[in-house]
Parts: C-alpha cells; structure tokens; sequence
C-alpha cells in the first residue's frame, strides 16, 4: 500500500544508512529518523531521486523522550501506516566506568534501551493496524558478553535482546513479529575502520561491511526472525563462547579491548 512505512531511527550514518538504502532497493517507503546535521536530507534526496517510493525525513535527538511522542504524532497527522519499525539509533563507549560522566551514561541508556522502548510502545496500536507488521531491534554481540570498557553498552544491548525474544511471544498473536540481530564489529566510519585493523586475526575477520549486514537484518526482519548473529566467524564464535572456560574467554576478550583506545 502506499501509505505503508518503514521506520527507521539513526538513518543517515554507519548501519542506519546501508539498512535505508536496503529497504528502499526494496521498494519500502521511508520514514527516516536521525539526528540534525548528520546528512538525513542529503540521504533523502538520494533515495527520492533513485528509488521510486516516498520519504519523509524527521531530525530529532532520541536521547530525550519528547522526540518519541513528536514520531507519534507526526505519524498519526500524516496518516501513515507503520510496517516496519527498525530501531537502529544508538550510542557506543569504550571506556572505564569510572572514568564516564553520569551524563553520558544516562544518555546512553536512553538512546540505547528507553528510546526503542518507548516507541515501541507508541506505536503499537499502529502497527497493529498494519498487521502483519514486524519490528527489528539492532543489537549487538556485546549483548552476549561482559566485556571491560563497554560495560553499559553490554548492558544496554543485553536487554534489548532480552526485550525482544520476549515482546516477540507476547505480539505473535497480533501478527507482528520481533527480531533482534546481534552484529559483531562493522565498518561504519574511518575510526572505526581503523581499530577495526589494529585487533587480532579472529576478530578483523567477523568485522563485516554494513552493506552486508543491512542486506542480512532486513532478511531476517521479512523472514520474521528470532535472534540473528550476521556471519559465519561471529556464529563460530558463539559457539566457541559455550565450550572455552571462563578465564580463557576473559583473557581474549580482554587482550582485544585493550587494543582500542578510550572514548566517551
């Protein structure tokens, strides 16, 4: 229908973006949501010029919960039918506890864990009316894992998983599935390209392109997956994470972190 909409938060950059142009290869209108000068209009008059379906743009900040019930209702006074809802916004660190500022922290967990939440929650009852619909939460390996210098966004990332295998029981019914998948490292920005180099073997070869990534979340979300981990080396890993003792997995995890330097 032409009034049916994917959903998408921290559309302009990094996964964001190569989840954008992947619906839109898709034929799905859009409705892209992404912080102020981060390019979402430069995006937007790409995908209207390339690909035949509409899209509408809001720039907002979801590290406050107004920005939520501003989507709401532009969503209810433009009359769109939300499909899909891909909740992609988020907020990385790698630092020590002690050494992050409660600000940071709070605006963490709010872009990471209360966003999603909440918007979810909001528009519910419109994807109710879309049925079937489906819901893609992108979370993270990290979810899986206790590693130092990303202690908060393990955490933030462990329950959006959590979240989603359950929501994902309670809508069956409604026909509106949740999917959450699990990426390892992408190679979203230089600096990331970057310390994504400097790592050891194993971990440079589960680090994917987001163009693949994009290609294998939105599958999943149309094929109204559970639990995604993109990548052969990532899903070994997984299974290497059931079988390795305690203190070896901690000396690798933490021979790796240290590698990257501190950021906040």
């Amino acid at each position: 229908m032409k009034n049916q909409y994917a959903l998408i938060t921290g559309a302009s950059q990094g996964f964001g973006k190569a989840m954008t142009l992947e619906l839109a290869h898709r034929n799905i209108n859009l409705l892209m949501i992404a912080l102020p000068n981060s390019g979402l209009w430069e995006l937007s008059d790409f995908v209207r010029k390339h690909f035949k379906i509409n899209v509408l743009c809001l720039e907002l900040d979801l590290s406050t919960t107004k920005s939520s019930y501003i989507i709401k209702d532009f969503v209810e006074d433009n009359n769109l039918n939300i499909k899909y809802l891909v909740n992609n916004a988020g907020i990385l660190s790698r630092g020590y506890f002690e050494d992050l500022n409660e600000e940071f922290i709070l605006k963490q967990i709010q872009v990471n864990v209360i966003a999603p939440t909440i918007l979810i929650r909001l528009l519910l009852p419109n994807l109710k009316l879309s049925a079937p619909a489906a819901i893609l939460n992108i979370s993270s390996m990290a979810s899986f894992f206790a590693l130092q210098k990303k202690q908060v966004y393990c955490a933030t990332k462990a329950y959006l998983t959590s979240f989603s295998k359950s929501l994902r029981k309670e809508l069956k019914g409604h026909n509106i599935s949740v999917t959450a998948i699990c990426p390892g490292g992408l190679n979203t920005t230089t600096r990331l390209c970057y310390q994504n180099r400097i790592v050891g073997w194993i971990t440079r070869e589960s680090v994917l392109n987001p163009e693949e990534a994009a290609k294998i979340a939105i599958d999943a979300m149309i094929r109204k997956n559970k639990v995604v981990i993109p990548g052969f080396i990532n899903k070994c890993l997984m299974f290497l994470d059931k079988l390795l003792p305690e203190f070896i997995k901690d000396y690798l995890a933490n021979r790796e972190i240290k590698k990257f330097p501190a950021a906040t």
